[in-house]
């Protein structure tokens, strides 16, 4: 045995990637990945391909039935999990009753009882849970903690909130599992919880009350209503979306073709669903009202089919206010429509889209103060936080910021888009401590 930190990943899609890459590359010396599980042998052995290109040996594959042996067999220390959505409670609490840590992707879970099952896990077996809130390690997000504990704006009244995927990122999550609730929560759970964990973050407080509305407008079958619509079911092979800009090529780019279109047979899931077929049973646009224990409100709302790609956020106190605008993109390029978002034509071509960053203090009494951009943010990597993230995970990097999320962090992350959620159900404001009680 050679002293490093024994790694296993559940789920071996597109989000794998960044931490297979991490383990192989940046903390190699240290951490070794050694086992990978999936429900398809076509995605592990592309995984195991792109390894050996990057200088490492291949790893034992299996399928989830063979998970909890091996972990036993490959004496695992850790397990991340990047698995459907819906699948991550089972991978994590059969992960701690192995002995196992574990970090997995964001949301934790989908529902209350997922959440229950983790904690009762964690309380039960004393192992750790780390929930991967890349957001947290952005370093302008770090910067706004900073100015607000620092007391620049002196007590946070309200913050707004307003998050938009352009129809390119927006366009996405309507073409893959995400499209189904059941899979993923919707939006206020898969992507919004991101964003509710920031603010817990930044405020350090805990969701009490949330009232919600929300609806799908844009995607779905309201295409052929805006005009959109094409007749196909899915954009692979089919004459009718060549030129659609909603359609994703999955030929053009090689990641996508290995891990999706040449992994079909296997399971038959398809990455290339038309955005506007039938089926569609999560919403496209939402606005969520939330009370905090300490007394403040967050107005949020999420948009998924805007021309743009980025956020506002603002923080109203009782000395001033903040402000952070991020423009990550500031329109959708034709040439860039059929890709993913953050993936440059081909893998080749430069991006055209600008993007651009701006964190502001306003004062009482006092003129604005534009504050200087942290040097270590970029326009890649959800501003560089991915790397930053990974060195906190496995271990390389001190954070005394507390930025690595715990499984209650991720409870009370999701638990801001699961009360918004049944609120939107309902038409009534939603207790949390109705859904679960923390202590």
């Amino acid at each position: 045995m050679d002293g490093r930190r024994r790694y296993a990943l559940v789920g071996a899609g597109a989000r794998a990637e960044m931490f297979v890459r991490a383990l192989a590359l940046d903390h190699a010396g240290t951490a070794e990945l050694v086992g990978l599980a999936d429900v398809n042998p076509a995605r592990m052995a592309a995984h195991n391909r792109w390894l050996a290109e990057l200088g490492a040996k291949p790893v034992p594959t299996c399928a989830p039935e063979g998970f909890a042996a091996m972990l036993r067999a490959e004496r695992v220390d850790e397990v991340l999990v990047t698995s459907v959505d819906h699948t991550h409670a089972g991978y994590v609490v059969t992960a701690l009753d192995a002995g196992c840590d574990v970090i997995t992707e964001k949301p934790m879970t989908v529902d209350v009882d997922g959440c229950r099952r983790i904690l009762a896990a964690v309380e039960r077996t004393g192992r750790r849970v780390s929930v991967a809130f890349n957001y947290r390690f952005n370093p302008l997000h770090e910067a706004v903690r900073e100015v607000l504990a620092a007391g620049e704006i002196g007590e946070v009244g309200s913050v707004h909130f307003e998050w938009l995927l352009d129809v390119r990122h927006g366009a996405d999550y309507f073409r893959r599992w995400h499209r189904e609730k059941a899979n993923s929560g919707g939006l206020l759970v898969h992507k919004s919880g991101h964003h509710f964990d920031l603010v817990n973050w930044w405020l350090g407080a805990a969701p009490a009350q949330v009232y919600a509305a929300g609806r799908l407008f844009f995607y779905g079958e309201n295409g052929r209503r805006h005009g959109y619509a094409r007749d196909y079911p899915r954009a692979h092979g089919h004459p009718a979306a060549q030129g659609d800009p909603f359609a994703l090529s999955l030929r053009d780019n090689p990641r996508l073709r290995e891990l999706y279109l040449d992994a079909e047979a296997d399971d038959g899931y398809r990455r290339d669903v038309n955005v506007f077929a039938p089926g569609v049973t999560i919403e496209d646009d939402l606005a969520v009202l939330v009370r905090y224990d300490s007394g403040a409100t967050m107005t949020y709302h999420l948009t998924a089919y805007a021309p743009w790609e980025g956020y506002r956020v603002m923080f109203n106190g009782s000395r001033g206010r903040l402000e952070l605008e991020v423009v990550e993109s500031d329109h959708v390029s034709p040439a860039g429509a059929r890709e993913v978002k953050g993936a440059a034509l081909h893998g080749v071509t430069e991006a055209v889209e600008h993007g651009r960053a701006a964190l502001t203090v306003r004062p009482f009494w006092a003129p604005p103060r534009e504050l200087p951009l942290p040097a270590a943010y970029s326009r890649g990597g959800h501003g560089g936080a991915d790397t930053r993230m990974t060195a906190v995970l496995f271990g390389a990097a001190q954070d005394p910021m507390h930025r690595s999320a715990t499984a209650r962090d991720g409870t009370l992350a999701l638990l801001t888009g699961l009360a918004a959620n049944r609120s939107i159900e309902t038409g009534a404001p939603v207790r949390v401590a109705d859904l679960l009680d923390l202590p």
